[in-house]
């Protein structure tokens, strides 16, 4: 699959249109995959669809399976005659439609999704759709439940919760608790069923249309999460149960101290006696999401930064070997080959480069990254190989516009001589049409390049918590003159989706 010639756009579900404060499963995301079928693309490329939690990061999750509830469409449930239209149609879910305001989208959406849970369990057969999903998705309990004490406990971080014994799992106190957390619990089972019905009928209509998705999957998970709850023998912990360590980056062109990412560590060792079964879980779950995965950190399985809990900046931390090629291999062995597209940015070194080279998987090229004077930076068109995805920049970049706008006059004119712009006119076009051009097997840019945005319609600026993951695309900003763009640098490079 990943041989192939091809295009894509990146763009999240959030961003999509909607007049429900956010983008959803509905007609607007139909609508996109008809504009990739139009413009002859051949991925869609999107974010983690997981929760998302206090900063708004789709890469900050209280689960890595369950999906982010944000994105359940009120029109296909109005369909299904679990809402009416005037359940929703009035409220208040952000005024700005080129921002998502994920508190109003917290505080409001909640409701409407209860009245549609209750209307759900008032009919037999939906008991009966219920347990089957539970049967085959056997994370639900544990996720729902973790859900619902998180709640009790006052949306408290799970180190936090006040009962220590339902932070430790004691058979006996949780058995007494759920009696009176059963609505809560059914309210995120219920909602799970929902995301899972509308993304997999979204996911069908676009393979049905030779459109195929790529997923994101963090390397890591939150340290509150249902992972740290219920699997908890997956990382390194003290005798208490809390993180001895947490995982970051040093010091990098985004941070001198580095990053502080908090996330546990896991424990490999273990992991590897019990044959990596959750990885392989986990893996399996996403293939069902999505058909192809990149993932994300990809050096993290070579070597990772292991940094002390409490301390206050990334500097404190320092490199362990990573899990290597057992893990892959054992993947292998178990699901077969699979279209894996490794996230290898950030500090490479040969033991990242030799445990890409033995999977195989494609790493990425980011030209942004390319023009540093060094003409053997591996980001340069002229550098690129086959087995690899380029990108101008991904959702942690700034915009095309804004980054070579933010360089210095000497760099503007190399960018610019680079591409053949002599007028520095539609520049970001130009890169674009440079991109395509490129060896690399796949091209995917974000659809904020496409549509010349700036630095305000930024995805993610690494090592902030804050206004983020917001940006909204308008329907009218998709116009004929940009699809008509895209398809022109598609077919002419030999990208066209057959």
């Amino acid at each position: 699959m990943l041989n192939k010639r091809s295009s894509g756009i990146l763009m999240h579900i959030s961003s999509l249109p909607s007049n429900v404060g956010i983008g959803t499963f509905g007609k607007e995301a139909y609508n996109f995959v008809d504009f990739l079928v139009e413009t002859e693309q051949t991925y869609w490329q999107i974010l983690p669809l997981t929760t998302t939690s206090y900063g708004d990061s789709p890469y900050q999750s209280f689960s890595a399976i369950a999906g982010n509830t944000n994105f359940i469409d009120f029109d296909l449930l109005a369909e299904e005659s679990l809402l009416s239209k005037e359940d929703y149609e009035n409220v208040n879910f952000g005024n700005n439609l080129e921002k998502v305001d994920y508190e109003k989208i917290y505080y409001n959406k909640r409701p409407i999704l209860e009245k549609a849970v209750t209307n759900f369990l008032t009919k037999k057969e939906n008991l009966l759709l219920l347990e089957n999903f539970k049967t085959e998705n056997i994370w639900v309990k544990d996720f729902a439940e973790f859900m619902a004490f998180k709640e009790y406990f006052n949306n408290e971080a799970l180190e936090n919760w006040s009962d220590k014994k339902v932070v430790k799992r004691d058979a006996e106190t949780l058995e007494s608790y759920l009696p009176k957390l059963k609505d809560k619990i059914a309210y995120y089972e219920v909602t799970q069923l929902f995301f899972f019905k509308q993304w997999q009928q979204l996911k069908k209509y676009a393979n049905e249309n030779n459109i195929k998705i790529i997923g994101d999957m963090p390397i890591y998970v939150s340290k509150d999460s249902v992972e740290m709850w219920a699997n908890s023998e997956l990382f390194k912990l003290n005798e208490e149960r809390e993180l001895e360590f947490i995982a970051g980056v040093p010091a990098d062109g985004f941070s001198p101290t580095g990053q502080l990412w908090g996330n546990p560590i896991y424990d490999w060792e273990k992991q590897k006696e019990d044959n990596f079964s959750w990885w392989i879980e986990r893996l399996k779950q996403n293939f069902e999401l999505y058909d192809v995965v990149r993932i994300d950190h990809f050096k993290g399985f070579s070597e990772f930064w292991q940094i002390p809990n409490g301390s206050e900046t990334a500097l404190t931390g320092e490199w362990k070997k990573g899990v290597g090629i057992d893990l892959f291999n054992t993947i292998e062995k178990e699901l077969g080959a699979l279209p894996i597209i490794a996230e290898d940015l950030g500090v490479i070194d040969e033991k990242t480069e030799q445990l890409l080279a033995e999977t195989k998987f494609p790493g990425m090229k980011v030209v942004q990254f390319a023009f540093d004077g060094n003409i053997n930076n591996p980001y340069l068109l002229d550098n690129h190989i086959k087995n690899s995805v380029a990108y101008i920049g991904t959702h942690d970049n700034e915009t095309t516009k804004s980054w070579f706008e933010n360089l210095s006059d000497e760099k503007k004119l190399e960018v610019a001589e680079y591409f053949d712009n002599n007028n520095r006119e539609n520049i970001v076009e130009d890169i674009i049409k440079g991109v395509f051009e490129s060896v690399s097997n796949i091209v995917i840019i974000t659809m904020q390049d496409l549509l010349n945005k700036d630095n305000n319609s930024r995805m993610n600026t690494p090592g902030t918590s804050s206004d983020n993951w917001q940006w909204r695309m308008l329907k009218e900003e998709l116009t004929g003159e940009k699809k008509n763009f895209l398809r022109e640098v598609t077919v002419e490079n030999k990208r066209k989706n057959y």
